[in-house]
């Protein structure tokens, strides 16, 4: 196969948009945090993409896309080696596939930090970080993409995942919830107030987010083709949609339309579009996009009533998005979009044959990964510590993991009354008028 310069340049910019994802989901989770928490939030996330990507060199790529074996791949390109030459049947440097896929792995994995905010030792997060990316992320990732049990038609169950509802947020949605049962709630939670201390920060992770996610589902095509181009429509009519919906829920409920709740439905819908973004068409978009947005609100409220503590709902969104979207593909899917042998969805008259398949992988990844990540963390818990002390947690997990802050505000005394402030300011202007005199 000879090199396609078209294919192989929008693959580059795709890879390059899904790295901006990182630092997007870092300033969105950084912003729902408390203002002490935000610095080891951004530090959660910067150290998901680079342990990850030293990761999937040494051996992940390997892992996940080499070999035939239904659960795992094989080390034969373990440290990328004799790939330089390699050209896909896309016509791209395999090289440039890797780097893609490298992206994926670590924005997966950053992922979970938003469900542990506020009270993981940070020391722990990177040993869960390594031990799940290597026996969770990299082995889903051969079963859904590399030929394995989940996505081969002709041994396995056949099941469709075009960019990652499942091997990314359904898988990674999962595993928050696996990690946090074994993690605990934070303290004074739910009676203690936890709102997001910078909306602005949210909006603009979000709007990052969305901007990176074309990358994300188009340039999961390989190609700079029609079917590129229809993922890059749907992706944004599913999120818009999501918006929409989630707003009208918070009228409804609330009695007003929330920022928070917007972003969360953009997230939403970005999230469920993710695997059926090439098989379906804009309608059918828009109908995932809807039902993410409409039910993930209610999902999130699930949380208090069940008494687990998803910091920053990666389950209600990732997790239930991620299977709303993956389902979904079973009832939306178009007859000529999908791949040859498959059947269309139940609105296109094709049965619940892939409705089914679709289920069934979406409770395989939820269980496995869920299952997987509570052991990490129960022999983590068992062995050098989970959590930071309470005292560390009260005065700021930011100070007490990194000796940081994320704001450094003129006065420093937080205790100090607004009289006290108004005072220094006064006699700081009368100095400054007395120097310009």
């Amino acid at each position: 196969m000879e090199l396609d310069a078209g294919n192989t340049a929008w693959v580059l910019i795709a890879s390059a948009l899904v790295l901006l994802m990182v630092p997007g989901l870092a300033l969105f989770y950084g912003g729902l945090t408390r203002a002490k928490s935000k610095v080891n939030m951004l530090m959660m996330n910067l150290s998901a993409l680079a342990i990850v990507s030293l990761l999937w060199v040494a051996y992940g790529y390997s892992v996940a896309f080499k070999g035939t074996g239904a659960v795992i791949g094989d080390f034969t390109a373990a440290g990328l080696r004799d790939l330089q030459d390699a050209v896909t049947s896309t016509g791209l440097p395999e090289l440039l596939f890797v780097v893609f896929q490298m992206m994926f792995a670590g924005i997966t994995v950053a992922l979970v930090s938003g469900a542990v905010a506020e009270r993981m030792k940070f020391s722990s997060w990177l040993v869960f970080a390594v031990v799940w990316a290597s026996v969770v992320y990299f082995p889903v990732a051969h079963w859904v993409w590399g030929g394995g049990f989940i996505g081969n038609r002709d041994t396995g169950i056949g099941a469709l995942d075009f960019a990652g509802g499942t091997a990314v947020h359904v898988n990674a949605g999962a595993a928050a919830f696996g990690l946090i049962l074994v993690l605990g709630k934070r303290l004074g939670w739910p009676h203690r107030d936890h709102k997001p201390h910078n909306m602005s920060l949210v909006l603009l992770g979000t709007g990052l987010l969305w901007f990176g996610w074309f990358g994300f589902n188009a340039g999961s095509e390989l190609a700079a083709d029609g079917i590129a181009a229809l993922a890059f429509i749907n992706t944004q009519v599913a999120t818009a949609a999501g918006v929409v919906a989630w707003m009208i829920v918070d009228w409804i409920r609330l009695g007003k339309p929330t920022l928070l709740g917007s972003c969360g439905g953009a997230v939403a819908g970005l999230v469920a579009i993710t695997p059926a973004c090439a098989y379906v068409e804009p309608l059918g978009a828009l109908a995932i996009g809807v039902i993410a947005g409409a039910l993930c609100p209610f999902a999130i409220l699930l949380k208090k009533r069940l008494g687990y503590d998803d910091s920053l709902d990666v389950v209600g969104v990732h997790l239930v998005a991620g299977a709303v979207g993956s389902v979904l593909i079973g009832v939306f899917a178009v007859g000529s979009l999908v791949p040859e042998g498959v059947s269309a969805g139940l609105a296109y008259g094709g049965g619940a044959s892939l409705l089914g398949k679709q289920a069934a992988a979406v409770g395989i990844v939820a269980v496995f990964s869920a299952l997987v990540a509570a052991v990490i963390g129960l022999v983590l818990k068992l062995t050098i510590g989970l959590r930071v002390p309470a005292e560390g947690e009260v005065a700021g997990i930011d100070t007490h993991e990194h000796a940081e802050e994320g704001y450094v505000l003129a006065y420093e005394d937080e205790d100090a009354s607004a009289t006290e402030q108004a005072e220094q300011a006064d006699e700081t202007e009368g100095e400054l008028v007395g120097a310009a005199k």
